[in-house]
């Protein structure tokens, strides 16, 4: 038998009646994922997804590295499948783990019966295994608290799983069973996380940018696609809608106070991305704001922007600091990229004394000057959008 891949569900055990439905989405996402590294049979019993190659030319490393990006699994093995018998246990958990059994110091045998037809106890079947391997490998010793190495048995309906000790999964629901959204990407390092968070309870996402020639550069347009795209092994495909923003901003310039550019601006992107929403039947917007860390992320200031829209708005990072958002985006690899030095329409036309404890009502009047729907509408005519995928 072929080593393969054993994932541990996560939250999804915790649900009722659509229980199915959540692992049926979980099941999709991971043959889509693993579809680039060869033919796989991936099946779930028991709160386990099952992932067997169906031949000797299937790529175990890749796929095994791209299940530890797949929402809805909290944890997962590459393990040795082998008959359900004592001895045939003891044979695989001897090659199969000789490496790690020949560097460690002390180990001990962890068994669990799923089967219980299985004529041995978890306890009798641990003790059998553990005094074989002891013998040999007679320099472990064995060590039932601490042990430098843990040999894992289960004994399932198919075969018996020999394997070590389990790696971390992504967690969270399987992409897809949330809804859609839609997330205003901005190229900085906020708003892949605050992406990354909303696809982690299971939301599908469509990105929205705004770019604004000839103030920003092509480099800029290009590095919010790389960005998209190191989310894609995390998410699943995206499509990034471009949005160009320069009428609206020398509009905005032109005949409003310097102090509510920047007020004025994200209204002017939640009409647009609500737009965008619209278009692809998403539900709601997301946005990588985080509460007090720029002038416009005051309490009153997001009541402004959140006025010029009508769909909820997520902001997964809103109680974050800065470093724990950084270690995220190390994380899930986007920092090196959100650091680059392109400029973005976020930047252009930044207010000296940016007002920081707006009214409502104040800025409803002041952006009454400006032809919103017809800015808007232009905007979205010429909006494209840029598929994703791995």
């Amino acid at each position: 038998m072929q080593e393969m891949i054993l994932m541990k569900l996560g939250e999804v055990v915790l649900k009722g009646l659509n229980r199915r439905a959540f692992e049926d989405k979980l099941l999709a996402n991971a043959r889509r994922r693993l579809a680039n590294f060869g033919r796989y049979t991936i099946y779930s019993k028991q709160s386990t997804i099952y992932v067997e190659p169906e031949d000797s030319s299937c790529d175990l490393e890749g796929a095994y590295d791209a299940c530890t990006r797949i929402f809805g699994v909290i944890s997962l093995v590459r393990a040795k499948p082998c008959e359900k018998d004592k001895d045939a246990i003891f044979a695989a958990a001897r090659d199969y783990l000789r490496e790690e059994l020949s560097q460690a110091k002390s180990f001990k045998v962890e068994s669990k019966r799923a089967d219980k037809t299985f004529p041995m106890s978890s306890i009798q079947l641990s003790q059998y295994v553990g005094g074989e391997l002891h013998e040999a490998f007679p320099h472990l010793q064995v060590d039932v608290h601490q042990p430098e190495l843990t040999v894992h048995i289960e004994i399932r309906e198919k075969a018996a799983y020999v394997h070590g000790p389990a790696r971390p999964g992504a967690g969270g629901l399987p992409t897809g069973m949330g809804g859609c959204a839609v997330s205003l990407l901005s190229g900085g390092i906020d708003s892949p996380v605050a992406s990354w968070m909303m696809c982690k309870r299971g939301v599908h996402l469509e990105m929205v940018h705004f770019y604004s020639p000839p103030y920003t550069s092509q480099q800029a347009l290009d590095k919010v696609i790389d960005l998209a795209r190191l989310l894609v092994p995390w998410c699943g495909r995206l499509c990034v809608h471009t949005v160009p923003f320069t009428e609206i901003q020398e509009a905005i310039r032109r005949d409003c106070p310097e102090d509510y550019f920047t007020l004025i601006t994200r209204r002017f992107m939640m009409r647009c991305a609500q737009k965008v929403a619209e278009r692809v039947g998403a539900k709601a917007l997301v946005t990588g704001e985080c509460m007090g860390q720029v002038a416009s992320q005051t309490m009153e200031a997001l009541a402004v922007s959140q006025d010029a829209c009508t769909l909820p708005v997520l902001r997964p990072v809103i109680a974050m600091d800065k470093e724990e958002i950084i270690r995220l985006a190390r994380k899930i690899g986007t920092f090196e990229t959100s650091i680059q030095p392109f400029e973005d329409c976020c930047t252009v036309f930044t207010p000296r004394h940016p007002r920081t404890h707006p009214v409502v009502a104040d800025v409803r009047a002041l952006e009454s000057v400006l032809d919103i729907d017809g800015l808007v509408d232009r905007a979205m005519e010429q909006s494209r959008y840029i598929p994703v995928r791995l």
